[in-house]
Parts: structure tokens; C-alpha cells; sequence
């Protein structure tokens, strides 16, 4: 972090003494104020609902431009990433700061695949849970509960506890996000095949049975893949900034994940893509691609509470880099299955020609994201709509890690303690019960 030559000014307009703040430039992006000494000078705190203009840390995993909608992980553009490289060439680089080398890359992929089964007693962890439980409630207690198996791994200021619990966690949340669905839907549980990839794995976790075997379709695979990429990480959002809250207390690193699992539920956050096709449920229920101009007129009306999903960033003012490539496996996935017709695909596909062309949604920028893709092709996978966000946890968790490793090895870091404006009562006295 480099000191600028300038220097922010602060001045009051009661004729207070000016106050001289630090500003600070990053490589990229807007320049940082340095308030930390503000309350010492001035006895004042900022006011910032949702931090949407304030810094928390320092880091240099990922960068997103959201007026030119871009999205670098350490430098480089996720659309590279996405074409060029797999799910765990990223791990590496997420963690790491660089990409693998052939070597690397073979020893980081032998490493996660030999620790990608759980032990055996996680399965009367599930049998707690009701059959029709959320999967993120149990994902949320699974997570958890590693921490209760692993304590030669929860030192979060152990750099080698942190390496191993990194590994364990990785390699591990595929396995407990298969179970949590085989255990909703009754069936037996299938263990990791080594032979296959990362992706590949999933799969056969999820959708193989002990009657036959489970051939993995390679489309599919890659499209999981660059699902797990793309999700990889997305700067300082609202479970990645949890992650890190709750990892500052010095808590081990896998209540600290679990804290991000519990976060990212919420349908504003990784909720969006479930939410996203939901959507097209409630369109489909009430007639379909006939009923979509209803629809839109909904949407455009501003006493309407109908709302549409998938559609649009907080970040991205213009297109989500993340859409277009998850536009391309959607078409190679819907293609491979022979489901261009399904209507609820048709349904969609109208829904995204209609937010490409009217200017309503054009001029305010409501492209389709990467939540309204990605949910048509777990869909089309054959992946239950309230599996969507456990899947987006599986593929956040190397993002996690990676941030919380960099909080825990930042000189500056410190316990998370924010500040707040009080607007409630005054000091007053308590009154004896006869006179209140």
C-alpha cells in the first residue's frame, strides 16, 4: 500500500481546526482515504450503511470493475481463466498468487483429491436433520462440525494448520454437498472415485447409485467446472466479508467458512440464482411464454412488488463478465441434453431476448447475470433448485480460504469492530415497578 503525495483535507463549517487524512493508491482502482485516526483528531467516527464506500482491508486476490465489467483474479481476466485453465488450476492461483506449473498442478490436484473423503461418523450428523431440511442448513452444520474431526488443523494463526484445513476444505465440500442431497432424497451415499476430476466427481457423488456404473459426460463436467471457476471468488461481498469478520476473532478456519456458508444463504446473496429460476416457475405456472408480456409489464410498473431475478448487478453497472461465458456452456449444456425445447428453457431464453432488446431494461442496464445462467444449466444438469446455493458454496470456499489466509498474514489486521450512530434513548433512571 503506497502513500500518495496528496493529502485528503477535512474542514468544518463551524470554523473547527482542518484535519489532513492519508490517501492511499492501489494498482488498480479508486484511491482510499486513511480515516483510522480520525476519531483520535476529530472525536467523529464516518457513517456508512453496507461499507459501499469504504475499504476494510487491503488485498490483492480479486479486482472488479463494475463500469467495465471486469473481474481479475490476481491480475488475471476470469474470461482467460474460464477458457484456459480448470477449477483447480484456480485453487492454486486463488491461494497461491500464481498459476501452476505442470508439476504444481499435478501435486495440488493429487493433494485435494486424496483428502476428498469424510469420516464416517459425519453420516449420524445427517441423520439429525430432518429428510426435508434445507440443504444450506445442513451444509451450515456440516461445515461446522469439521472442526470437531480435524484438531490438528484449527490453529487459524498456524500457517500449516491453515495450508491443511485449506486442502481438507476443498477437497471435502463436494462430498458433503452430495450427501446432504443423496441423504433428502433417500439415497445411498457414493464415495469419491480418485481416477476422476474434480468436477467429475461431483457428479458421480451426486447422480451415481451402487447399482451401476456412472459414466460422466464430458460437457458437463467442463460446465460445472467453469461454474465452480466463476464463483471462485468476487471481492469483498457480504459472505466474503463474514468470512473474514468472523475469522478475526481467531477462530478456527472451519467455523470461520461455516459463518460464509450461513451468509451466503440469504437471497439477495447466493439465494439470487435460486430466486432467478424460481421466477420462471411462477412465470411457467401461469402460462408460460404467453404470459411473459403480463409479466414484464409487472416489472415495469412501479406499485408492482414482482421483481426481476437474475437480472442486473449491485456491482456490474454494465454487462456481468461472468454472464456471457456461463451464456455459452447454458447453450453447449441445453444442446448436449436436448432441452432447447423444454419450456421451461424456452421460457427463459424468450425472457432473455425481451431484457436484450426493450430499452427499459437496455437503458438501466438489467442484463441477464451469471445467477439467471448458471440456474438454467444446474437445472438441465439435473441439480434440485434449493442445491443452487450449496453449489455456490462449494465453489466460494477456495475465495474464502484464500481472503481469510490474507487477513491472518496482514501486519495491519486486527478484530473486526465496527462503529455506530445511536439513536436511541438518552441516559435515564429506572423507576420502581409502581411508577412505570
Amino acid at each position: 500500500m503506497k502513500a500518495s503525495d496528496t493529502k485528503a483535507s477535512l474542514s468544518f463549517s463551524n470554523g473547527g481546526q482542518s484535519v489532513d487524512l492519508p490517501i492511499y493508491k492501489g494498482t488498480v482502482g479508486p484511491d482510499v482515504i486513511d480515516i483510522r485516526k480520525l476519531y483520535a483528531q476529530t472525536g467523529m467516527f464516518t457513517y456508512d450503511p453496507g461499507f459501499m464506500s469504504t475499504a476494510s482491508c487491503q488485498s490483492t486476490i480479486t479486482y472488479i470493475d463494475g463500469d467495465k465489467g471486469e473481474l481479475l483474479y490476481r491480475g488475471y481476466p476470469i474470461e482467460q481463466l474460464a477458457t484456459n485453465c480448470d477449477f483447480l488450476e484456480t485453487c492454486y492461483l486463488l491461494l497461491n498468487g500464481e498459476l501452476p506449473n505442470a508439476t504444481e498442478k499435478e501435486k495440488f490436484s493429487s493433494l485435494v483429491t486424496k483428502h476428498t473423503m469424510v469420516n464416517e461418523q459425519m453420516q449420524f450428523f445427517l441423520r439429525g436433520f430432518r429428510r426435508d431440511a434445507h440443504p444450506m442448513a445442513i451444509m451450515t452444520g456440516l461445515v461446522g462440525a469439521l472442526s470437531a474431526f480435524y484438531h490438528d488443523s484449527t490453529d487459524i494463526n498456524n500457517p500449516e494448520h491453515r495450508e491443511i484445513s485449506a486442502i481438507r476444505l476443498i477437497a471435502k465440500m463436494p462430498t458433503l454437498v452430495a450427501m446432504a442431497y443423496k441423504y433428502t432424497i433417500g439415497q445411498p451415499y457414493m464415495y469419491p472415485k480418485n481416477e476422476l476430476s474434480y468436477a467429475g466427481n461431483f457428479l458421480h457423488m451426486m447422480f451415481g447409485v451402487p447399482c451401476e456404473d456412472y459414466k460422466v459426460s464430458p460437457v458437463l463436467e467442463r460446465a460445472l467446472d467453469r461454474i465452480f471457476i466463476l464463483h471462485a471468488d468476487h471481492e469483498q461481498n457480504a459472505s466474503t466479508s463474514t468470512v473474514r469478520l468472523c475469522g478475526s476473532s481467531g477462530t478456527n478456519p472451519f467455523a470461520a467458512i461455516a459463518a460464509g456458508v450461513a451468509c451466503l444463504w440469504g437471497p439477495a446473496h447466493g439465494g439470487a440464482n435460486e430466486a432467478a429460476l424460481n421466477m420462471l416457475y411462477d412465470i411457467q405456472k401461469e402460462g408460460g411464454v404467453e404470459k411473459i408480456g403480463e409479466f414484464i409489464k409487472k416489472v415495469k410498473d412501479k406499485n408492482s412488488n414482482v421483481k426481476l431475478m437474475g437480472f442486473g448487478h449491485r456491482v456490474y453497472k454494465n454487462y456481468d463478465p461472468r454472464a456471457k461465458l456461463m451464456q455459452e456452456t447454458c447453450n453447449e449444456v441445453l444442446t448436449e441434453l436436448g432441452l432447447e425445447k423444454d419450456p421451461l428453457f424456452k421460457l427463459a431464453k424468450e425472457l432473455e431476448k425481451i431484457a436484450l432488446e426493450d430499452e427499459y431494461f437496455v437503458s438501466r442496464k438489467l442484463y441477464p447475470n451469471v445467477d439467471f445462467y448458471s440456474g438454467i444449466v444446474q437445472r438441465a444438469i439435473g441439480i434440485p433448485v434449493n442445491l443452487f446455493t450449496g453449489i455456490f458454496a462449494l465453489a466460494r470456499t477456495v475465495g474464502w480460504i484464500a481472503q481469510l489466509n490474507e487477513m491472518i498474514g496482514d501486519p495491519e489486521y486486527k478484530i473486526g469492530r465496527p462503529r455506530q450512530l445511536f439513536t436511541g434513548s438518552a441516559p435515564r433512571d429506572v423507576k420502581p415497578i409502581a411508577q412505570r
